[in-house]
């Protein structure tokens, strides 16, 4: 499974040592608020606004280097449109990954 990693970041900071520590802080921030709002529209079985929550974490995963990982996610935001959970083990192993990559930042 592909793994998060910080090359965007560093990419998008190059030297701006402050820039790149507020990108990082916003993500620890952001990324459990963003994965508990998903969990608890999947266990409400609604998967219209999952989807939503789906898109906005689609982000995260491209600002974490996870370029497979991108397409996983927007294949199950279509699904999740179409009243479907294929694809919701897959992606919830992905945000397990982020959220343990991201509380080591």
């Amino acid at each position: 499974m592909e793994q998060p990693n910080l090359s965007y970041i560093n990419d998008l900071a190059g030297d701006d040592a402050a820039f790149k520590a507020k990108l990082c802080s916003t993500i620890k921030d952001e990324l459990p608020r963003e994965i508990d709002e998903y969990k608890k529209s999947i266990q409400n079985n609604n998967y219209t606004e999952a989807a939503n929550h789906v898109h906005k974490l689609k982000h995260k995963i491209s600002v974490m280097g996870m370029e497979k990982s991108y397409y996983l996610a927007e294949e199950f935001e279509r699904n999740l449109k179409n009243q479907s959970v294929t694809l919701q083990s897959e992606f919830e192993n992905i945000l397990l990954k982020m959220q343990q990559f991201a509380d080591g930042l």
